[in-house]
């Protein structure tokens, strides 16, 4: 008879976990695949019986809505010993117990825990990569402890033919809790209302073969047995169910057939909104991009960017990316992000980072909060708040060409738009353009040893990074250089000597034109090789 899961209600499925497990979870961002029934059992299960404690949670991607829900769940003393994760910033409640050194947090690059899944899985003794070199996840930089109490090292320096890599060693996973949308009499799971499949059927292979077992968290049980090809999980590594009728999509969704990708959805054009710094920003980041264009929209302002491209209506002439596994589509934006409509795929997590590590992104476009005149950028760790910094260092390390994002001082910024100028009301009371950083997210060193390209885009200024650090080759129209621009920098930056305004279309209401800037650019969309062999007759 062929081995089955057992199906249990969510309190029962909580005491299956002990105390000191690892324990390994499914999810992203605004509850994407998140089980959030089994964790609310957990912590309930620990509210009355003080058990288990100590357990050590890893999870890729950052868990929450950025309130109650998700991994601040779990933050209650004596629960959680270690957390290790790409982001915090999701979970206030856990950040917040980092912050005050009482867990051992860690913030790992999302990617990397992502394939880690895969090396436990098969055995093999952990990641080698290049990702995280430079960055505060380095070693020698602190290797990505977000409190003080965290003692052990979870990455590793080696050298392989004389050059340097990270090495961050697997570990055994006691159990793994993933979702899906239906089990079947079999215990095969499929996910085809998931908006995120994410690491499902790595943390499964990696529970089972640790000798660990697999929680599935479903929306319904099936009476017969799914379609072969659609399962994305078997059931020989499921080991128990809990099924919530009332599971949503995310927090904010609670079905969106355009979020599954079971239906192609009408996208309203987004109606064309007041200008303000957030739009200034994303209209000219607009204009780095080029027909053909392989891109990542990071969280933040550069969700913007999707909008404008939509009501241009060239959002078909680039192909956006997320780092959860869309290709393709419109990204959804705030709580949601890592969701999308009308995208060309939906591929599992750990195959959208090795496509990013590989060097597979054109442009990339991604929020910063600190930069120093180096060029070096952080996000990881500010203001006292151990963030983290999920794909971030996946995509700014190994993108062609990386923009960053933000205004040039934050803190009770006021800023207006008139006539095609920039007034500045009140400048900001905080400098994000500074002498030290608190952590460093991006090595521009790095970056510019692999001849990668950086900008950065603000609302009265485009810098470049060079070998000696940043320049500024824009400037808003209407703002003084030197009484608004200048003091805006710890270390004040280089004045390129062909200094020019930032294009003036993107400082006046209604469209910007690229449509026409799209088709002034040459020919970039076939791939540079093909086009190569295609001009030389394909001779070999």
């Amino acid at each position: 008879m062929k081995r089955r899961p057992v199906v249990l209600e969510a309190a029962a499925a909580a005491a299956l976990v002990a105390s000191g497990d690892t324990i390994l979870i499914g999810g992203s961002g605004g509850g994407l695949g998140t089980p959030e029934r089994f964790l609310e059992a957990l912590a309930d299960r620990y509210r009355q019986t003080g058990r288990p404690g100590g357990i050590t949670a890893v999870h890729p991607v950052g868990c929450g809505d950025w309130g109650e829900k998700g991994m601040s769940r779990l933050a209650l003393p004596g629960l959680l010993k270690r957390q290790v994760t790409g982001s915090l910033g999701n979970s206030p409640a856990t950040m917040a117990m980092a912050a005050a050194d009482e867990i051992e947090a860690y913030t790992l690059p999302q990617g990397v825990l992502s394939q880690l899944c895969r090396e436990i899985a098969a055995g093999r003794p952990g990641l080698v990569t290049h990702v995280g070199l430079g960055s505060f996840v380095d070693p020698r930089q602190g290797g990505g402890r977000q409190s003080r109490r965290g003692p052990a090292d979870l990455v590793e320096l080696m050298a392989i033919h004389g050059r340097d890599y990270l090495f961050y060693p697997a570990f055994p996973v006691d159990v793994a809790i993933i979702r899906a949308t239906t089990a079947d009499r079999d215990g095969n799971l499929t996910m085809e209302r998931e908006p995120f499949v994410g690491d499902a059927l790595a943390m499964a292979q990696a529970a089972h073969n640790s000798g660990g077992m697999v929680i599935a968290q479903v929306e319904r049980l099936a009476a017969g047995v799914s379609p072969s090809r659609e399962v994305k999980v078997p059931g020989i590594l499921v080991d128990a169910l809990i099924v919530d009728p009332d599971q949503p999509q995310t927090y904010r969704v609670n079905y969106s057939p355009g979020y599954s990708g079971e239906l192609r959805v009408p996208v309203a054009e987004p109606p064309q909104t007041g200008l303000d710094a957030r739009t200034i920003i994303a209209r000219r980041a607009c204009l780095e991009l080029f027909p053909g264009a392989i891109v990542n929209l990071g969280f933040g302002v550069a969700s913007g960017i999707a909008d404008i491209l939509a009501r241009e209506g060239v959002a078909d002439e680039v192909t956006l990316t997320v780092e959860q596994g869309i290709i393709g589509g419109t990204p959804a934006s705030g709580n949601d992000f890592g969701a999308a409509v009308n995208y060309d795929a939906l591929i599992e997590q750990s195959a959208q980072f090795d496509f990013y590590d590989g060097g597979g992104l054109d442009l990339a476009f991604l929020s910063f909060a600190e930069v120093d005149g180096a060029g070096n950028v952080n996000v990881s760790r500010f203001a006292g708040r151990p963030n983290g910094s999920g794909g971030f260092i996946h995509i700014a390390q190994n993108a062609r060409s990386v923009c960053f994002l933000g205004t040039l001082t934050a803190g009770g910024l006021e800023l207006a738009f008139e006539d095609g100028a920039v007034r500045v009301r009140r400048e900001g009371a905080h400098r994000r353009f500074v002498a030290a950083l608190e952590q460093r997210t991006y090595d521009r060193a790095g970056g510019g040893a692999r001849g990668q390209k950086a900008r950065f885009i603000t609302e009265r200024a485009v810098l470049e990074a060079d070998e000696a650090g940043l320049v500024i080759v824009e400037i808003a129209p209407g703002v003084d250089l030197e009484r608004e621009v200048l003091p805006c920098f710890a270390t004040p930056p280089r004045v390129s000597a062909d200094l020019v305004f930032m294009p003036d279309r993107i400082f006046h209401p209604g469209p910007i034109g690229l449509r026409r800037f799209f088709d002034d650019q040459p020919d970039r969309a076939m791939h540079g090789r093909v086009r190569r062999l295609l001009e030389k007759g394909c001779e070999a």
